[in-house]
């Protein structure tokens, strides 16, 4: 069974990355948990003059944004009458990351998928509902859909990798089963500066070898490139659909004064972007 997470702000965009959701699990027996996180909504709403009228807004909201997932939840059923589909809504007083964090733990979340917005020259509005930083702190794969993106199935994923991190079974079955779903092929990117692999990435490696043995599998390696200018070269000569990546942690110091690769890559990524989380639940 499996358990997909979407949060959504009721936008074009955040429908969107509903519609490719069910299009990419369409053979799969799923459970959709679709919330939206209203703490934002309460708080910029007015100046309160005291608790109760704080509490009063609070429900209002609350009241608002559960008549939208119902509405949602019909246009779902419209979309898609898939018997292998069942669908949850929760409407949370709390921060999107909180919450959504929250649910991935009690309902042991496999995926989740949000929109995103194009490039723009703000960064702070360059993903919808805080996207980027659900794909770098949410404790689960975060499937990211690009706005504009049409509810496609993949044909061709790449999936860079210096083989030095390492990999967690059930995120590499997530992508295993995601590409056999539409006989996808998935390429291995590996932008490299020496000949030979060390022992550690030949062990991990084999790991991907060995979860992968069932779907068409590629090794790419590019030598004295940068990753970021070969992932987009990669993209454009091989008409790839789905970029996966594995998010690593930094320190503070490291987050404060360098942009990740990630960040580099998501803020003008066309295409669904799935971030492997690797952490321990």
């Amino acid at each position: 069974m499996r358990k997909v997470l979407i949060p959504t702000d009721f936008s074009d965009n955040s429908l969107n990355a509903i519609r490719y959701a069910l299009e990419l699990f369409k053979y799969e027996r799923s459970d959709f948990f679709i919330i939206h996180a209203y703490a934002d909504n309460v708080y910029e709403s007015e100046t309160f003059s005291d608790r109760e009228a704080f509490t009063v807004i609070k429900e209002k909201v609350k009241a608002q944004t559960e008549d939208e997932l119902k509405k949602i939840i019909k246009k779902i059923k419209k979309w898609s009458p898939n018997p292998k589909h069942k669908y949850t809504t929760f409407s949370l007083f709390g921060t999107l990351i909180d919450e959504a964090n929250e649910v991935v733990d009690s309902e042991n979340i496999d995926v989740l998928v949000m929109g995103t917005k194009g490039e723009t020259n703000d960064r702070n509005i360059t993903f919808g509902s805080n996207t980027l930083q659900v794909m770098k702190y949410v404790k689960c794969p975060v499937l990211a859909v690009p706005v504009g993106c049409k509810p496609y199935p993949p044909n061709h994923v790449l999936f860079p990798t210096d083989f030095l991190l390492p990999f967690k079974k059930r995120e590499l079955k997530l992508v295993s089963t995601i590409a056999r779903s539409f006989v996808a092929d998935i390429n291995f990117l590996h932008v490299m500066n020496f000949d030979n692999l060390s022992f550690r990435q030949e062990d991990h490696k084999a790991l991907l070898e060995s979860c992968m043995g069932k779907n068409k599998v590629l090794f790419h390696k590019i030598k004295g490139s940068s990753l970021t200018s070969a992932i987009d070269a990669f993209i454009e000569k091989h008409q790839i659909d789905l970029l996966v990546m594995v998010n690593s942690r930094h320190s503070f110091l490291e987050d404060y004064l360098y942009q990740s690769t990630i960040d580099k890559i998501g803020l003008h990524i066309k295409i669904p972007f799935l971030v492997l989380q690797n952490l321990s639940r």
